[in-house]
């Protein structure tokens, strides 16, 4: 069919008027007016003439829909015209439009307007069922929202709310939901939605999810400890001191005629290169610490065999360290053990100061201490608080500074010392922990304030393969040796000894390096995952006691913002404040409320 003047056309799956026929049409449409288009462009209905679009109501139909689907079906086709014939007993603009409605519906007819032909029965049985299936689910949908807006939801809602909890999760990019409450799609706002309407509670901390990290304990077999020679150093009293309630003892530390003992968990022993324990411990590369429970590196019975003080005696890779008169580690000697070992809370260690091997240690540590600040050594102090979950209630215990607390972190360091020159002295391929110096002059300032400046100037920490200073710590070589059961990087460290003092083959530098990068991203995803959920249900605390009063230190101000720490907390944030006040002034405080999935803490004066 020619495109007419005053004729009916098909522009953009709507009814157009022809108002200028040529090469170029002039049409008017309902939505956009006129327009100039290509003849290509339109698909000619009928000829007209059509005085205006206004004009195309249908007229009464002449038969039911269903029995003009029965006469054409006994067709082979019929025009676009005919159908309008069939339907409404006569071939008028309007006539046509509304057979095309029909043909472009696609239940009973397809085609085009030369050519129409009914659907087949069973298409179009299974089309209805189709369209009604969307129709229920339309309705679905639309009582969902409803509930969403009334901040409710019930057990049919599921399916919707599965795709926002996977957006919280930051396993998905895109939400229809959040898309059809005109919210933006983004975690923060897929987990805001579901503490609103009750599908989640405080209680769901996304933040290990969210990073991928396994969240089950490894369930594998831990094998009998290997008969081999062990030097016995049982005479020495051996301690084991930690925090209270610690369940995964892995050093401990002696004195004997002034040389340190630091003593390790011997995990090398049961989990060498490639073995099940070695393998695991490389896809998890570290223990994650989480307030409402911990998910361990080793399966626990590698604790029950291994932690120290948790069998008589204990098997040990232990680290003989003699200091020089001025600090310096003169001597070193590492060599597989038996131990003994009492187990001490910190608490319980501070009050025996006086007592050895308590009071060799605290000299032995103060000298390597001052020998590492006369090196170059960064030493901040800062607050730290244990964030623990007790039947869902959230407990923060500020960390006592306790001088054994730093005398035992001492002795770690400097069993990560000795077992760096060890693997330098010998040439074993190994992972080393390094720091840059900071840029330019270190930050002065007393307080809070002052620490918080140069905390800021820190550089990142590297693992390598090449030994080389860590500034922070004012070494000239370092590496972590003191925590196998839930460091993996600790474990190849033994591994490479072990291998060394048995007179074995260790690992190539290239294995190391392997190692190195997969769990240097590891380890950053679950120190990242501990950090925000550390910081998630300190929130929840504040949740918990909405009047809670306390004490801030203002470390830094910009602008109307103050950075302030909350000692008891160990928590930072930031407070709007109309008066700026000094560096390191004490502010009372009381809580305004939280934002969970924003982890904003909103603080004001009391």
């Amino acid at each position: 069919m020619d495109v007419a003047q005053k004729g009916l056309v098909l522009y953009k799956g709507r009814p157009a008027l022809v108002k200028k026929a040529g090469d170029r049409l002039e049409i008017e449409t309902q939505s956009h007016g006129a327009r100039k288009v290509r003849t290509k462009d339109v698909v000619a209905l009928h000829p007209g003439p059509l005085a205006s679009l206004a004009a195309l109501a249908p007229p009464e139909p002449a038969l039911e829909l269903e029995e003009v689907w029965e006469l054409v079906a006994g067709e082979e086709a019929v025009t676009l015209s005919d159908l309008a014939d069939l339907l409404f007993g006569e071939t008028s603009p309007g006539a046509v439009w509304a057979a095309w409605e029909q043909v472009a519906d696609g239940l009973l007819f397809q085609g085009d307007p030369d050519r129409v032909v009914a659907r087949p029965a069973d298409e179009v049985a299974s089309e209805r069922q189709r369209r009604e299936e969307r129709r229920a689910e339309a309705e679905r949908w639309e009582a969902f929202v409803a509930r969403l807006e009334a901040g409710t939801w019930d057990a049919a809602d599921a399916p919707y709310l599965q795709e926002v909890e996977q957006l919280a999760l930051e396993r998905g990019s895109g939400s229809r939901v959040l898309r059809s409450l005109g919210r933006a799609e983004a975690p923060e706002n897929a987990h805001a939605l579901l503490l609103e309407i009750g599908y989640w509670d405080a209680a769901r901390a996304p933040h290990a999810q969210r990073r991928g990290l396994i969240l089950e304990a490894p369930a594998l077999d831990v094998p009998p400890l290997g008969a081999e020679a062990r030097l016995d150093l049982t005479h020495l009293p051996a301690l084991a001191i930690d925090d209270e309630g610690n369940r995964d003892p892995d050093d401990a530390v002696s004195v004997d005629d002034g040389r340190l003992w630091v003593h390790v968990a011997d995990v090398g022993a049961l989990a060498p290169p490639d073995s099940p324990l070695d393998l695991e411990a490389r896809a998890r590369a570290t223990t994650l610490y989480l307030p409402d429970g911990n998910i361990p590196m080793l399966p626990p019975g590698a604790v029950d065999v291994l932690g120290l003080g948790l069998t008589d005696p204990s098997p040990a890779l232990s680290f003989g360290i003699d200091l020089a008169g001025d600090g310096h580690v003169a001597d070193v000697q590492v060599a597989t053990t038996w131990v003994r070992v009492d187990r001490l809370s910190y608490g319980q260690a501070e009050t025996r100061l006086q007592e050895e091997p308590l009071a060799s240690l605290m000299a032995l540590a103060e000298a390597s201490h001052q020998r590492r600040l006369r090196d170059g050594a960064v030493d901040i102090s800062w607050p730290e608080a244990r964030i623990r979950v007790v039947d869902g209630q959230v407990r923060i215990e500020p960390m006592e500074p306790y001088r054994i607390r730093r005398a035992v972190a001492e002795s770690m360091i400097l069993a990560g010392e000795a077992a760096a020159l060890y693997a330098t002295d010998h040439d074993l391929p190994f992972p080393y922990s390094t720091q840059v110096p900071v840029e330019g002059p270190l930050a002065e300032g007393d307080g809070l304030a002052g620490e918080f400046a140069r905390r800021r100037q820190l550089r990142p920490g590297r693992l390598t393969s090449e030994a080389g200073p860590h500034a922070a710590l004012g070494l000239a070589s370092y590496t972590r040796a003191t925590s196998p059961l839930r460091r993996y990087l600790d474990l190849v460290v033994h591994q490479q000894l072990r291998a060394h003092l048995g007179g074995g083959e260790p690992m190539p530098e290239d294995e190391i390096l392997e190692r190195l990068g997969s769990a240097a991203a590891a380890v950053g995803a679950a120190r990242q995952a501990e950090r925000l959920t550390n910081r998630h249900w300190t929130l929840v605390y504040l949740q918990q006691n909405p009047e809670w009063r306390g004490t801030g230190v203002v470390a830094e101000m910009r602008g109307p913002r103050a950075t302030v720490v909350v000692p008891e907390l160990a928590l930072e944030t930031g407070v709007y404040l109309s008066k700026p006040p000094e560096l390191n002034a004490e502010l009372h405080l009381k809580v305004r409320g939280v934002d969970l999935p924003r982890l904003e803490a909103h603080l004001e004066l009391a």
